[in-house]
C-alpha cells in the first residue's frame, strides 16, 4: 500500500502485485505500457477479465523550475490542488526520493480581504534549494514524478486511511480472487483474467490498450466510489453510499444489464449486502474501455469498497468490517461467488447466454445474445 505507483510510472507497483499472485496462475503477461495480467486457465477459449487499475493520482514538475528553485506542477491525474498546501511529498528522481513540501504564504502576511485561494497557477514546491543549481545537483529535473509521501494508517481500528486506496482495494481484491480459486481447488471451464491495468487515471488508457489484446468476452471491473455519509456530502446528487456497507453495483449505459443481474444473482445467492449506484452517460472508470472495446464486451462495474477523499488520502472500511465470521473480505466472496455462477454448468437457466460453438454470438457477431437482437442462446461450455 505504501508503494509509489503513479500514472505513467507503474512498474514498481506491478512488480509487487505480480509477485504476489504468481503462486495461484498459470500463466501472466505484460503490454508495452505495464498493464499487468495473470491467468488463470490460459488455453480455455471463453475468455472473463476481473480489472482494477494500478496507477494513482500524483503531480508532474513539467511547468517551470524557477532560478531560486522553486518548483511549480501539473497534475498527472486528478489530484487535487486545494488541499495540496503544506503537504510533504517525495520526488522520484534518478538518483532517488528527494523530499520536498507544497508551499504556501503563512497567515501572518496573507490579507484576508484579498486573500487568493490555492490552484495550479500557485501551488509550488520548496525542496531545499536556493538556486537551480542546488536542485539539479539532487537530480531534480523538468518532468520528475511526484507523489504524497502519506502512508497507510487505521482509523478506530476498522477503518484504513491512505494514499492510492483508488485502486490499491481493487487489485487487492482481484488477486484474492486467484488466491482462493488456488486454495479451494476450483477449476475454471473458462479463461481467468487477472487484469491490474495502467493510466486510469488520464484517460482510461491501459484499459483501452489491454481490451484489444485480450478481447475477453466477459468483464468485471473493480474501482472505488464516495462515502456520502461524510460532511459536505450531497446524497441527491451522488447517491446514497455507506462504507462498510457493502460493495456496490453500478448502474448505467456501460453496464450489461443482463451480466449486472448475473452478478445481482450471484451476491444473493451467497448472502453478501451490497449497495446500488447510478451512474450517468459514461462510469469515468474502466468499465467504459472494456464495453467499448474489442467490438464490445459485457462489462459491469463493482465498488470493492467506499471511499472518501480527505487531505490525508482515501479511507476505506477495513478487512472484517460487517463481514460474516469466515474473514474473507466481502468484495473477494462477491467476486468468487460471481464466477461460481457463471461457471456452473448444469441446468442454469440464466438469462444470460452465448452460443454453443463460439464465444460470439453466430447471428450478429455480438459478445452476448441478447433478446432485442436474435434470442437467447447458451453458454458454451
Amino acid at each position: 500500500m505504501n508503494n509509489a505507483s503513479p500514472t505513467g510510472f507503474e512498474a514498481s507497483g506491478q512488480r509487487l502485485w505480480l509477485d504476489y499472485l504468481k503462486p495461484y496462475i498459470d500463466d501472466h503477461f505484460t503490454d508495452v505500457y505495464g498493464t499487468a495480467v495473470g491467468v488463470i486457465n490460459p488455453k480455455a477459449k471463453f475468455k472473463v477479465v476481473i480489472e482494477a487499475h494500478a496507477d494513482e493520482i500524483s503531480w508532474i514538475s513539467v511547468h517551470h523550475i524557477t532560478k531560486e528553485g522553486f518548483i511549480y506542477v501539473r497534475r498527472n491525474g486528478g489530484s487535487d490542488h486545494l488541499i495540496a498546501p503544506s503537504k510533504r511529498v517525495n520526488i522520484h528522481t534518478d538518483k532517488g526520493i528527494v523530499k520536498a513540501i507544497f508551499g504556501w504564504p503563512a497567515i501572518h502576511v496573507r490579507n484576508g480581504k484579498t486573500e487568493v485561494t490555492p490552484t495550479l497557477e500557485n501551488i509550488f514546491l520548496d525542496c531545499g534549494c536556493t538556486a537551480s543549481k542546488g536542485r539539479s545537483g539532487l537530480g531534480v529535473h523538468v518532468g520528475c514524478v511526484i507523489t504524497y509521501e502519506d502512508e497507510l494508517m487505521v482509523l478506530n481500528g476498522k477503518h484504513f486511511t491512505g494514499r492510492a486506496l483508488d485502486n490499491r482495494m481493487g487489485g487487492f481484491m482481484i488477486a484474492e480472487v486467484a488466491r482462493l480459486i488456488k486454495q479451494e481447488k476450483t477449476k475454471l471451464p473458462f479463461g481467468l483474467y487477472i487484469t491490474n491495468s495502467v493510466q486510469e487515471e488520464v484517460g482510461l488508457r491501459g484499459a483501452e490498450m489491454i481490451v484489444e489484446r485480450i478481447r475477453p468476452d466477459v468483464a468485471i471491473v473493480t474501482d472505488v466510489t464516495h462515502d456520502t455519509q461524510t460532511p459536505m456530502m450531497n446524497k441527491i446528487a451522488n447517491g446514497d453510499v455507506a462504507c462498510g456497507s457493502g460493495p456496490v453495483l453500478s448502474y448505467g449505459p456501460a453496464v450489461h444489464n443482463n451480466l449486472l443481474k448475473l452478478v445481482i444473482d450471484a451476491a444473493n445467492k451467497a448472502k453478501i449486502p451490497f449497495q446500488r449506484a447510478a451512474v450517468s452517460r459514461a462510469t469515468g472508470t474502466d468499465t467504459d474501455a472494456f464495453a467499448y472495446g474489442a467490438a464490445g464486451v459485457p462489462s459491469a462495474l463493482t465498488i470493492c469498497r467506499c471511499v472518501t477523499r480527505t487531505p490525508r488520502g482515501d479511507r476505506t472500511p477495513r478487512r472484517g468490517e460487517r463481514d460474516p465470521p469466515d474473514s474473507t473480505p466481502a468484495c473477494a466472496r462477491y467476486a468468487t461467488a460471481t464466477t461460481s455462477v457463471t461457471s456452473s454448468s448444469g441446468p442454469q437457466r440464466m438469462k444470460l447466454r452465448l452460443d454453443d460453438t463460439t464465444p460470439r454470438c453466430t447471428s450478429c457477431c455480438w459478445p452476448w445474445a441478447c433478446s432485442v437482437r436474435c434470442g437467447w442462446r447458451t453458454w458454451p461450455f
